[in-house]
């Protein structure tokens, strides 16, 4: 596949357009952390906190629209605005979570409600937003990244890196028995707090490149996928972290040459991949089911 797209001219381009390589490897980047965290996130029962905190997030970024408009020499960057607010949300969700005991799955759409109302607001009163720019919240736009953001996502996409080859074992423990890791002296609490903060920042820094309705595929889709067909859970991270490499590059070739958004043309592979897998799978069982009865006959 990478022969494929290095030809027709897509190598030269990226060459030559130097937004468009600083868009691959915000991509490649996306493309090994997303699923890195979402499969702590899908092990753990949370997807809906990806959809909760980019919403919450996109209330931060509006907010630093709004101020920016406000106080034109502030030079307040509304990306670190969106970081702060998920923090924030992930604080927000356990302190709702502790209030309804019985009910703790209320706590995502209510602090979700509360990001869309929010940025409604902000978007609202902020003075000069177009719908290109609402649009690109939404959708996300990966060509507007810049060497300065380059840098900001490969320091924290390494740092996650990092993180994770250290903690492996204690995440683990966590993802599938917490009871063992709270014998184990294991700081659950700390940990999932560490873990939940790091989902925030990612979706903070890559919600302006890929927008609030497509983020929580990224995490998400690829780890469904890989479910399917992973044996352990590091098979599991390996075969997501795969997956979405491919959707990565295959996307960005399709959108080079149909003119398609790159966020969308990525998710939408990545759909389609877990739709293959789905088939594929159920083809399998069927095919085993009828040997072993055939089996039993004979």
């Amino acid at each position: 596949m990478i022969m494929f797209i290095l030809s027709t001219g897509f190598f030269e381009s990226l060459i030559k357009i130097p937004f468009y390589m600083y868009a691959l490897i915000a991509a490649i980047c996306i493309g090994i952390i997303a699923p890195l965290i979402g499969s702590v996130v899908v092990i753990r029962r949370l997807s809906f906190i990806a959809d909760t905190l980019s919403h919450f997030s996109l209330a931060g970024v509006t907010f630093g629209v709004f101020l920016s408009r406000l106080i034109p020499q502030s030079f307040i960057n509304p990306i670190y605005l969106g970081v702060i607010f998920s923090i924030l949300g992930t604080f927000l969700i356990e302190k709702l979570r502790g209030f309804y005991k019985n009910y703790k799955e209320l706590s995502m759409p209510i602090v979700m409600s509360f990001g869309v109302a929010l940025s409604g607001i902000f978007i609202a009163v902020s003075e000069g937003i177009s719908t290109s720019f609402t649009t690109g919240l939404l959708f996300g736009s990966l060509l507007s990244v810049s060497l300065t953001d380059i840098i900001v996502i490969l320091a924290v996409s390494t740092s996650i890196i990092i993180f994770t080859s250290v903690f492996y074992k204690q995440i683990v423990s966590l993802c599938f028995d917490e009871v063992h890791a709270r014998v184990s002296g294991i700081n659950v609490k700390l940990l999932q707090t560490i873990i939940t903060i790091i989902l925030a920042v990612v979706i903070s820094i890559f919600i302006d490149f890929v927008g609030v309705l497509l983020i929580s595929a990224l995490l998400i889709v690829p780890v469904a996928a890989s479910i399917l067909i992973g044996n352990s859970f590091k098979g599991t991270i390996i075969s997501a972290i795969i997956i979405s490499e491919s959707s990565v590059l295959a996307g960005f070739y399709i959108s080079y040459h149909a003119d398609f958004p790159i966020g969308a043309t990525v998710v939408l592979l990545n759909v389609i991949i877990l739709f293959i897998i789905m088939v594929i799978v159920k083809i399998r069982k069927h095919l085993i089911t009828k040997e072993l009865n055939d089996q039993k006959i004979d």
